[in-house]
């Protein structure tokens, strides 16, 4: 596989400079580093400027509506556990509306990826306030400054027992790189929150003032392995800001518990006509 091979038609109409550019182009990279195959791997998105990346990767793409990629991925991926599949979501679709699907994806741990593109701001409805906006932030919805604290999605997933937990910049696409293919490989629900600088709405996270703090957390010797030290990097936020895989571990996927998922692909099952005129009578 090639670049040319996943390349599309459509006109990317994305802000140049947009660090969305980045996460394509790691994702791409990603994708031939690890040789799955284009028909075995599917991209589901949501609502945002995120979700427009399903129409630039000549992959299967799904997408859905807002705040629900996870429940559609984990949908495709239990219907056909052969498949590879990535989901796409922004700050807001994620933090905001897709809030609630997230403790239990982790908590569940199906075996998928899912990278946010982590701008924080609402940038395809013109530059509102996310929940990892922080604090003091002027928007659009917050012309006096964000008032709470904004939302630590690393810390959150750690707590929730993630198996896989990473952080990227896509300032740093060759790292992003490794992050997604590691992610890729992991048995189990892998996140990646990515930092995407939005050049049209937010003029505080831009790509210098990520440049000036991030550091690699395997320049430090992290160990992957120790939950308590990953929960204490995730806390770390101002003047240095560690990116990378914070934690790491196998734990049984969801699927394992699921013998008609684990031993059959379901689409492959018969189609048969069942008769829910009962069902429904009870439900009226």
């Amino acid at each position: 596989m090639s670049l040319n091979d996943l390349k599309t038609p459509k006109t990317n109409t994305w802000c140049p400079g947009c660090g969305n550019f980045g996460i394509l182009m790691a994702f791409k990279k990603a994708l031939i580093e690890t040789g799955i195959e284009r028909e075995d791997t599917v991209m589901v998105s949501g609502i945002g400027c995120h979700g427009k990346i399903v129409n630039y990767v000549k992959i299967n793409g799904f997408h859905g509506i807002h705040g629900r990629v996870l429940p559609t991925a984990q949908g495709i991926k239990l219907a056909n556990p052969k498949l590879t599949v990535i989901g796409f979501a922004g700050d807001s679709d994620q933090y905001n509306e897709g809030w609630g699907h997230f403790a239990h994806a982790v908590r569940t741990n199906v075996d998928m990826t899912l990278i946010v593109h982590d701008n924080m701001v609402l940038g395809l409805t013109t530059g509102q306030a996310t929940p990892t906006s922080q604090q003091g932030f002027k928007s659009k919805s917050t012309p006096f400054g964000v008032i709470p604290p904004m939302l630590n999605p690393i810390a959150h997933a750690l707590v929730s027992d993630a198996t896989f937990v990473a952080r990227g910049f896509s300032g740093d696409m060759f790292h992003l790189k490794s992050l997604i293919v590691e992610a890729i490989k992991h048995r189990g629900f892998a996140f990646i929150d990515v930092f995407q600088p939005c050049v049209s709405f937010n003029y505080l996270n831009t790509y210098a003032w990520f440049s000036k703090r991030v550091y690699k957390l395997e320049n430090e010797n992290h160990d992957v392995t120790d939950h308590k030290k990953a929960l204490e990097k995730s806390l770390e936020w101002g003047d240095k800001i560690p990116i990378g895989i914070f934690y790491k571990k196998e734990r049984p996927i969801y699927s394992d518990s699921l013998s008609h998922v684990k031993d059959e692909n379901l689409t492959k099952l018969p189609k048969q006509s069942i008769d829910i005129t009962s069902a429904m009578k009870e439900m009226t």
